[in-house]
């Protein structure tokens, strides 16, 4: 890939995006697949490259894991031709047409930056960064290099909070007058990601970013925001539970709460997500089984929003893993030009600000404007 071209064996239009700063290139009879190299080989790399091979249209030709043998491992798995220990050493002899990053949080800003710096457009999973400054660094280093940084933030594509979206659109309920946006379980998280108890800031940005991310796409940008933490568990470093009150100038009050404290409870829907919306003419539900529920002045209306049913989906994840399929096809549709992707990083950015103005919030004791 050279002077920022995402194709050079195709011919390709060009066209300025000046809302955005950065090339989008529009594919004249496309042939060959995108290629990228993914960072990471943790536990969730293997359902991503998996959505990757569902969608098509991309080759995966290299993998990059700090452990050399973890990154052969899954570059033999899934038909990848290299594998590297040095990110530095697979940017310089690969030709790619874009990065798609699956490593811990706190290596996202120097890949981000490594990456643009050659040219390279990015894919990045959330959260973005450690800290506001580092995310808003790696939008900055991505806009100067006029490179698009398109973040995997995949919890609004699954299927039942897509079809909540479609439905508030059309209004059956009136004017949203409060919400409540929640994912509380007694799933053991550290099991498969034991990293995760060494973080110190953990539910907020682990999930806190998706369920916040969820409010901006149902309801959209809040003025003002007050949280609580707590730390039940005594084995791990960070908060466990999270309540988060979003207020709107001309909208609905939206409260998230998040808890992986080992809240019992039965039938435990870990990872659904659960959604409660009143307004001025009834309420919407999303409940267990992915069943929506609408009562209004015509009476009660129930749909299922059950998400597709992947093979090498994690049944216990399957809403989760399904919704990688239409996020990457988003984020690859707009490096092709054909479409805006929802989850560029100046979008993710305002997700971000309600992340680390919810920890100022929760430190300070106060409602703070956003």
């Amino acid at each position: 890939m050279q002077n920022g071209t995402f194709l050079t064996t195709l011919p390709v239009i060009l066209i300025v995006d000046l809302r955005r700063g950065w090339l989008r290139s529009a594919i004249v009879g496309l042939a060959h697949p995108l290629r990228f190299a993914l960072f990471g080989a943790g536990f969730w790399a293997r359902y991503q490259l998996s959505a990757w091979q569902e969608l098509g249209g991309v080759e995966c030709v290299a993998i990059y894991n700090r452990t050399l043998s973890r990154a052969e491992a899954l570059a033999r798995e899934f038909g990848a031709d290299r594998a590297y220990g040095d990110a530095e050493a697979l940017l310089a002899a690969e030709d790619l047409d874009f990065v798609d990053i699956a490593t811990d949080v706190s290596t996202h800003a120097p890949f981000v930056k490594m990456a643009a710096e050659r040219g390279i457009p990015v894919i990045c999973q959330k959260p973005m960064g450690i800290t506001l400054a580092e995310c808003e660094e790696m939008v900055s280093a991505c806009r100067e290099a006029g490179v698009p940084l398109l973040i995997h933030e995949n919890w609004r594509w699954q299927a039942p909070i897509r079809a909540v979206k479609d439905l508030l659109r059309k209004r059956p309920i009136g004017e949203i007058a409060r919400a409540r946006i929640s994912m509380v379980t007694g799933f053991d998280v550290f099991e498969n990601q034991p990293f995760l108890r060494e973080t110190e800031q953990f539910i907020l940005a682990d999930l806190g970013s998706h369920l916040l991310d969820t409010a901006r796409f149902l309801f959209g940008e809040p003025c003002s925001l007050y949280c609580r933490t707590q730390r039940i568990r005594r084995d791990i470093r960070g908060e466990d539970v999270a309540t988060v009150l979003l207020s709107f100038r001309e909208g609905p009050v939206v409260i998230c709460e998040m808890s992986y404290a080992g809240s019992r409870r039965e039938g435990d829907c870990f990872p659904q997500t659960m959604i409660s919306v009143e307004g001025s003419e009834g309420t919407l539900d999303l409940g267990p089984g992915y069943e929506i529920r609408v009562v209004n002045g015509k009476g009660a209306r129930c749909v299922r929003a059950e998400p597709p049913l992947y093979s090498w989906a994690d049944p216990q994840y399957q809403v989760v893993h399904s919704s990688i399929v239409p996020i990457v096809a988003n984020l690859r549709d707009a490096l092709l030009g054909k479409t805006c992707a929802e989850t560029t990083g100046d979008d993710n950015l305002r997700t971000m600000r309600l992340v680390f103005a919810a920890y100022e919030s929760a430190a300070r004791n106060q409602v703070l404007p956003v």
